[in-house]
């Protein structure tokens, strides 16, 4: 595997720490801001819906323009740091929100060009492990840059570890300077079609697909937003032991990731059903024993288990659903994880600012997995209905990404 594509990886993990460490910081954002827990939670929503929109508009407009990968990628970077300077020296809630939905929109570039970039880097056989790199990245700033951005935020404070974040990513940004080949577009290739892409797109099954996609990281995300915080009115544990709580979570997250990933080309279908119930369960079960710590720490790691255990299918399934969509696709599966993303947060805030317990969102999030769940089932029956399609496509085996 070549160097640059671990470079890839480490900018997605210094980026994506970013849009994870905020789980841990809301009561400290809270009261610092003067803002409402359900109004800091919404500072994931916004990065979320940031990562939405800029996903397919900037994947496809780079691709269009055949703009140079490498000087890509380092722009992306660059500004990414930039927001998070800007977002460490503020007081304003607002610009704190505009700096995340702008950082966002330029970590979804960099997300979607440094998955072309190492595909391109690789022979045909070694893409789905470029890909496992690359995602890996998002990976280990769960089980490391969750509760790492988190400690530093109670000990220097949440500014603290927006400047973490801006120095981790000037080291990307010289990692990818060093390290990235330059590219030369082809002049001579055809230009992407958008008429054949979004003609692509017009198959239900894909749309279903997003919509599962959506319905599991919203059931996970409702719970994970406001873990930390869940932690210390309902369970009870004292602030020191947060970060070991949302290390566990990290570390189910790997777990799930590396296990989801050996069985999905082989049993995707079951890798689904199996994540997707786990979160019922799971997340029931948070729901009831919220304030017993030692049984939240292990449902902790489940979460992450049975969360990021069914994505490897989600990011890779769609390639083989919706093959003349090869631009849109998978920026369109980028903005379905992200309405997850923003959803999840959004729609436990609100049931807060109504008065819910903590013990809402974990139930709510079962409901939200149930649908999942319901949604995987009726995608098995239309994928055996579907007899002209090869049974390789037709189940999602034929995986092209991690």
């Amino acid at each position: 595997m070549p160097l640059a594509v671990f470079v890839l990886g480490f900018g997605i993990f210094a980026q994506g720490t970013s849009e994870l460490m905020l789980a841990g910081l809301l009561p400290e954002l809270s009261a610092d801001l003067g803002v409402s827990i359900p109004q800091a939670g919404l500072l994931i929503s916004g990065f979320a819906l940031g990562m939405m929109v800029g996903a397919p508009i900037l994947a496809f407009a780079l691709t269009a323009l055949r703009v140079s990968r490498k000087h890509a990628l380092l722009a992306f970077t660059a500004v990414f740091a930039l927001t998070h300077v800007a977002g460490a020296v503020t007081s304003s809630y607002e610009v704190l929100l505009a700096t995340r939905f702008v950082g966002a929109i330029v970590y979804a570039g960099f997300w979607a060009v440094a998955a072309t970039t190492a595909v391109s880097l690789v022979p045909e056989g070694a893409r789905a492990r470029a890909m496992a790199v690359v995602a890996g990245g998002l990976t280990v700033a769960t089980a490391v840059g969750l509760p790492l951005g988190t400690v530093i935020g109670q000990q220097l404070g949440w500014r603290g570890a927006f400047w973490a974040v801006a120095a981790g990513s000037l080291v990307a940004l010289a990692a990818v300077a060093a390290a990235v080949p330059e590219d030369r577009p082809d002049t001579g290739a055809a230009r992407p079609d958008p008429r054949r892409e979004i003609r692509g797109l017009a198959v239900p099954r894909l749309w279903a697909s997003y919509a599962m996609t959506a319905l599991v990281i919203a059931a996970l995300m409702i719970t994970f937003a406001y873990l930390g915080a869940m932690l210390g009115e309902t369970t009870g544990v004292p602030p020191g032991w947060i970060p070991v709580f949302l290390a566990l979570y990290g570390v189910g997250a790997c777990a799930g990731i590396v296990v989801g990933g050996r069985v999905a080309d082989r049993r995707p279908t079951a890798t689904m059903l199996a994540g997707t119930a786990g979160l019922v369960v799971v997340s029931g079960l948070l729901a009831a024993l919220a304030a017993q710590p030692l049984a939240v720490a292990v449902l902790s790691f489940l979460l992450g288990a049975c969360g990021f255990g069914v994505n490897p299918v989600l990011n890779s399934r769609n390639f083989a659903i919706a093959p003349q969509a090869p631009l849109l696709v998978p920026a369109l599966t980028a903005s379905a994880f992200n309405i997850g993303i923003a959803f999840g947060p959004w729609l436990g805030g609100a049931l807060l600012d109504l008065g819910a317990g903590y013990r809402w969102l974990p139930a709510t999030g079962a409901a939200l997995a149930v649908g999942a769940a319901g949604l995987v089932l009726l995608d098995r029956r239309w994928a055996h209905r579907r007899a002209p399609v090869p049974a390789a496509a037709a189940t999602g085996e034929c995986l092209t990404g991690s």
